[in-house]
């Protein structure tokens, strides 16, 4: 695609020094000063990088331009484009320039303010949106907090929205603004109402397991890393539910029939009571018919179990479950 002389210009300011950059500015119209220093604006407000994303005649600029004295550490937007106009138009219409690219860029860009919002906000606001809408706006925020998001949204929609983010690229600028006004203002009411409801801590570990779960294991457990690095009890409590007794109907019938081989039937019987019918099926489906004898009589023999001794039984199950996931041994029924 064909880059403008005006976004070129930008480019070029912002791989050289505010000083060098203000002499190539002097002579200019204010006028001409104002819309180049706004499409700078732009340009950082889209992740552009001066050190490593500009296109080849920038880089040549940037080599023949920048002298021993320009900066090769990060580029600071704010302070550059500061000291770059006064030293261009003077302090007073400097900040006048400043204040007209501050009002254009909210206009512009209703996805500053969404930027700015916390993440639990954005989530709240984006309950109930369409997948691909869900995506634009997380295209268009930092991958951090758009991972952070990610995870808040419930788990039928984020593989939707993930499997939508490159379309959301096609989409026109003017619908993407529409968009984000509609999230932005339900942020606002949000803000207003404090009507964003408090989820649980382990509501919010079972979503992450979810969510992990259905990752290649590799990266599962790179991340799995990541989060035990910042807090281990967090880590220990997301591996635990990513397999729960409620899981076994989704497992698939051979890795099962490997974890109940280990299972005493007396354990098996106790671990069964009060349990949803469609475990009890699945288990049983899932064992010899000389286990399902023996596991019938325990059932007979059997006097009420104490929740106790009932979630001791169980957890013997989803240990040997968990383990065989951590090794990559576990396979599910696919939706």
């Amino acid at each position: 695609m064909a880059v403008s002389g005006l976004k070129k210009a930008a480019m070029l300011l912002m791989s050289v020094d505010p000083v060098t950059a203000s002499e190539l500015l002097r002579g200019l119209g204010p006028d001409v000063v104002t819309n180049i220093a706004m499409e700078i604006a732009n340009l950082d407000a889209s992740g552009y990088s001066p050190a490593n994303e500009g296109p080849t005649i920038v880089k040549e600029f940037y080599q023949s331009l920048r002298t021993k004295d320009s900066p090769s550490g990060n580029f600071e937007m704010k302070s550059f484009l500061s000291t770059m106009l006064e030293s261009t138009v003077g302090a007073k219409k400097s900040q006048e320039i400043q204040g007209q690219i501050n009002d254009v860029m909210r206009k512009r860009d209703q996805f500053l303010k969404i930027r700015n919002a916390d993440p639990k906000k954005i989530a709240a606001a984006l309950d109930g949106e369409h997948p691909l809408a869900i995506a634009v706006v997380l295209s268009e925020l930092p991958a951090k907090k758009a991972s952070q998001i990610l995870l808040m949204l419930s788990e039928d929609i984020r593989l939707q929205v993930v499997t939508r983010i490159a379309g959301s690229e096609m989409m026109s600028r003017d619908t993407k603004m529409r968009i984000a006004q509609g999230v932005w203002g339900r942020i606002q009411s949000l803000n207003e109402s404090s009507e964003v409801m408090p989820i649980s801590s382990s509501d919010m570990y079972r979503k992450i397991a979810m969510m992990l779960q259905g990752l290649p294991r590799d990266l599962r457990e790179g991340m799995l890393n990541s989060i035990k690095q910042s807090d281990e009890a967090i880590a220990t409590a997301v591996r635990k539910l990513m397999i729960t007794w409620e899981d076994i109907p989704t497992i698939l019938d051979r890795p099962l029939q490997q974890a109940l081989r280990g299972i005493d039937s007396q354990q098996l019987a106790k671990a069964l009571t009060k349990s949803d019918e469609r475990v009890v099926t699945k288990i049983r489906t899932n064992i010899s018919e000389r286990a399902r004898t023996l596991l019938d009589e325990e059932i007979a023999l059997l006097s009420a179990p104490k929740k106790d001794e009932i979630d001791k039984a169980r957890g013997e199950l989803v240990t040997v479950l968990q383990e065989m996931n951590e090794k990559g041994e576990l396979a599910f029924i696919e939706d």
